[in-house]
């Protein structure tokens, strides 16, 4: 039974949990060593210790060919639009070469960081300008404007559609065992990994849990955080340990610092991934996070 429990983030309903282990299992272990190597008495990864939870396909659409051709028009008012406004002034705060949402339009400066679109009429050209903005940003500017909506989207689905966001979190549950030691979650993974520790009380059969989130978006307020179940700012009761880690120009985790609003025993370190600011494969090769994933081995 594997001791390691990783989850994905958007953008992997191509991927099954196999395609997702030979892909990842390399770059955390490579992570995990590096913390040996500093730190020889922390927990080591035997042969099938890793799993990979796969939930990408519950996004698929049945006999649907790739990913929908989506537009601007295609993004919603409400949630969608909120979270494209939230990315786009934190790019532009991280990036002096991308305007941002006021200064595209000619109004006053930023009114903070996450912005509220809908607090004004919704314009195709707005989202537009944001969907440019993004794509040109040094955060995203390997996405297309397609796959950047189809991540809102992605997002905002799983926050509506009560079946889906059930079925993802089963998919991490199926998955802890008493064996497990870790979960790791990376991006949208945190926000289900987060929701399937809440509701797994501790057994005596099983040890204490380590949760490491990469790249979260749990500190969001108003799109993320005021949504999570069952209450927001909840502790796990089945977690010991809990280690955030993000870059700073990682704009996903818009909120860096969870610990005010998780709790002073949650760690908050903040890692150098370089140009790949989001990348799953750049976190799980930190020092950081295999000493956090290692640390919680030793337990």
């Amino acid at each position: 039974m594997s001791r390691v429990v990783v989850v994905h983030g958007v953008g992997r309903q191509l991927d099954t949990a196999e395609t997702l282990l030979a892909e990842l299992e390399p770059a955390l272990r490579g992570g995990v060593g590096l913390a040996l190597r500093r730190d020889p008495t922390l927990g080591g990864l035997a042969d099938g210790d890793v799993a990979c939870v796969a939930y990408g396909d519950l996004y698929r659409e049945s006999g649907a060919r790739g990913e929908p051709y989506y537009r601007a028009e295609d993004v919603e008012d409400g949630f969608e639009a909120d979270l494209l406004e939230a990315w786009w002034r934190e790019a532009a705060r991280l990036d002096p070469r991308i305007p941002g949402p006021d200064q595209a339009t000619g109004g006053p400066g930023a009114r903070g960081a996450v912005g509220r679109l809908a607090s004004r009429p919704l314009t195709v050209d707005r989202v537009r300008r944001g969907l440019h903005a993004l794509t040109r940003s040094r955060f995203f500017g390997a996405v297309s404007e397609r796959l950047l909506i189809s991540d809102l989207k992605q997002v905002s689905r799983y926050f509506t559609e009560p079946g889906l966001r059930a079925a993802a979190r089963a998919r991490v549950e199926e998955l802890l065992t008493p064996e497990t030691r870790v979960v790791v979650g990376h991006s949208l993974g945190s926000v289900v990994a987060y929701e399937a520790l809440c509701a797994v009380a501790p057994a005596p059969d099983r040890g204490p849990l380590t949760l490491v989130t990469l790249g979260s978006p749990l500190g969001l307020a108003g799109l993320v955080f005021d949504r999570l179940q069952p209450v927001p700012g909840g502790w796990p009761t089945a977690v010991k340990r809990w280690t955030n880690l993000a870059d700073r120009g990682d704009v996903v985790a818009l909120v860096r610092e969870l610990a005010p609003l998780f709790g002073p025993e949650l760690q908050d370190l903040t890692v150098d991934n370089g140009s790949e600011m989001h990348s799953m494969r750049a976190y799980l090769t930190a020092a950081q996070t295999g000493t956090a994933i290692a640390t919680g081995l030793a337990v």
